[in-house]
């Protein structure tokens, strides 16, 4: 028996713009995955109620390609930082995180309440669900 879940996005990691990798990404619709290995397989995951923030990169290279680098923030345990390297429209990606992540956090009624500190240099964060 195999559980299928639905992806609302998935790719790969590339090597000059082409999927020619064992690191697997996809995304659900509260979860972002990532897979790597061929005999081996290693899977991660992270609840997009947890994602605290989200960044894209691009050097030289990878523009050339067509490609980037999504960097995902969580308050995940385990996974902390989830690097998405060298997908496909990383832009377009790190949007479409972005939007499923808000729409989880309102059906979860998850809170994200941000106090900064006496010397406003550290961020501490509190999260809650109401």
């Amino acid at each position: 028996m195999s559980l299928t879940i639905e992806c609302l996005w998935k790719d790969r990691k590339r090597y000059f713009g082409l999927p020619l990798s064992f690191t697997r990404y996809s995304l659900s619709e509260d979860r972002l995955f990532l897979s790597v290995g061929f005999l081996s397989i290693k899977d991660d995951e992270v609840l997009l109620y947890r994602v605290r923030d989200l960044d894209s990169s691009r050097n030289l290279w990878q523009r050339l390609f067509g490609v980037g680098t999504v960097t995902v923030i969580s308050s995940d345990k385990t996974m902390p930082t989830m690097v998405l390297k060298n997908v496909k429209d990383p832009l377009f990606v790190k949007e479409l995180i972005h939007q499923q992540v808000e729409q989880v956090k309102l059906q979860r009624r998850v809170r994200l309440g941000e106090i900064m500190t006496d010397t406003d240099t550290d961020d501490e964060y509190d999260e809650e669900q109401i």
